[in-house]
């Protein structure tokens, strides 16, 4: 589903913990590192998209999140040629983004990366609100620029008493280790 201009509809999610950290996610056998995104379906609206591809992506439901604010407009970037499929060449231009700011009020061992049969991230972490943009890929450091810089006006301080969290890497979907662990998540009911 592209617009006329040839962008396709998308969500970007910027994931909050309770230190205004945000979600890191270093992609499937890649050494680069983004926020969790994805495209609008057709009939979707982009609040519908963004829990959807929450989680598939990360394996967050709504429950786990509260949404904080959104960025006004659509956000675009141009996708370069030698990443595009060639039957699409001429139409597809890149994504046009509405990003969402949401505070996580799960547990961290509520992230699932293997959820789906082919999942995006093999690896997380929490990471400071401005993300050194020299590992996103380089057509998308714009847009990521604009949106943090548009939803930083949503930002509070870091909630009082709240457990600040080892910055360090995690893989798959069990708990990290912590100054101050977090209740461990039960494990699944077995039938």
């Amino acid at each position: 589903m592209l617009d006329r201009e040839g962008f396709r509809p998308n969500v970007g999610i910027i994931l909050l913990n309770t230190q205004n950290e945000v979600w890191w996610g270093k992609r499937v056998r890649e050494h680069s590192w983004q926020f969790p995104q994805g495209g609008i379906k057709y009939g979707e609206t982009p609040e519908q998209a963004m829990f959807r591809e929450l989680e598939e992506e990360i394996g967050l439901k709504a429950e786990h999140v509260k949404i904080i604010g959104r960025t006004r407009d659509w956000l675009r970037y141009e996708v370069p040629d030698h990443f595009i499929k060639r039957d699409v060449r001429g139409h597809y231009r890149g994504q046009k983004q509405i990003w969402f700011l949401l505070r996580m009020v799960g547990r961290d061992c509520d992230v699932n990366l293997r959820l789906t049969e082919h999942p995006e991230f093999d690896a997380w972490r929490w990471h400071d609100y401005w993300v050194p943009l020299d590992v996103v890929i380089e057509f998308k450091r714009d847009v990521y620029q604009r949106a943090l810089q548009e939803l930083s006006r949503f930002l509070t301080r870091p909630l009082q008493n709240a457990p600040h969290h080892a910055r360090h890497l995690r893989t798959g979907h069990g708990p990290r280790a912590s100054t101050q662990s977090p209740p461990a998540c039960a494990e699944p009911e077995k039938k």
